[in-house]
């Protein structure tokens, strides 16, 4: 009795995924700075498949907590909430390819005088047309968050798991086409990734957006794999809600992009 539970809180019990997950993450960024001094991407890639075996492992935990009853009202609001931290975290994340990217296209650097030979884009760059493939792009986007929100809606209000896998289904559908649309964008780019500011700035901004859509499309399909597992209740669905907010934010900073760099920047 002395040791029974009379709260809402979940106790961890000790864990050896905090330790494995810091030990990997030394040896992927270890290992990258050797890469890129010309020594090998082997210690890179152990790194990597070090990180990768954390996550599988850690997030399966956490997903058989969540089926045996420890989240709790209390514990699914705190996982919330640090969802919340985390997107907040990625928004600033991309608020310093923003600031970057605008920096440079309203203060252009020319060679021989700054203030007055500055253009902007770089002379010589030739940029996308933002009305072909970026707004086919935009739309396959927006109608892969609208089919999230499809299977969410389905979920949470009617529990139609038929609804729930199959807004799912698309939704994974049109976020790996974009993916590959994206791939191919970059195929045919005028301009590469280093000797001018707007290939970095464009490359680092839609590259990264570009592997935020990849892992969104990972944790859409987890919740397809948990959805045709039985997992997730009108009640609880902590691990869905958070996957629909990561699409979402997706969405949001892709439009950002097409508004700021494909439009505005060209």
């Amino acid at each position: 009795m002395a040791h029974e539970k009379n709260h809402d809180y979940h106790i961890l019990p000790p864990s050896i995924w905090p330790l494995l997950g810091a030990l990997a993450g030394f040896v992927m960024l270890f290992g990258a700075v050797l890469f890129f001094h010309d020594h090998g991407p082997w210690m890179l890639l152990a790194g990597v498949v070090g990180v990768l075996y954390v996550m599988f492992g850690w997030w399966a935990d956490v997903v058989n907590e969540g089926q045996t009853g420890d989240h709790t009202p209390v514990v699914r609001i705190g996982l919330r909430y640090g969802f919340i931290m985390f997107i907040m975290s990625e928004v600033m994340f991309f608020a310093a390819w923003f600031w970057s990217f605008f920096k440079h296209a309203m203060y252009p650097m020319g060679e021989s005088s700054p203030m007055v030979d500055g253009i902007w884009p770089p002379a010589g760059i030739e940029t996308f047309d933002p009305w072909h493939l970026p707004l086919i792009n935009t739309l396959i986007l927006l109608c892969s968050g609208c089919a999230a929100t499809w299977a969410h809606h389905a979920l949470v209000h009617e529990n139609n798991r038929k609804d729930v896998k199959n807004g799912l289904i698309i939704a994974i559908a049109l976020g790996a086409i974009f993916t590959v649309f994206q791939a191919y964008e970059y195929s045919h780019a005028a301009f590469g990734f280093s000797g001018n500011i707007y290939g970095a700035n464009f490359f680092m901004a839609t590259g990264f957006h570009g592997a935020h859509v990849v892992i969104g499309t990972i944790f859409l399909f987890v919740c397809l794999l948990r959805v045709m597992k039985g997992h997730f209740t009108p009640e609880q669905h902590v691990g869905f809600e958070a996957a629909a907010w990561y699409w979402h934010f997706v969405d949001v900073v892709w439009l950002f992009l097409f508004a700021a760099v494909y439009i505005w920047g060209s």
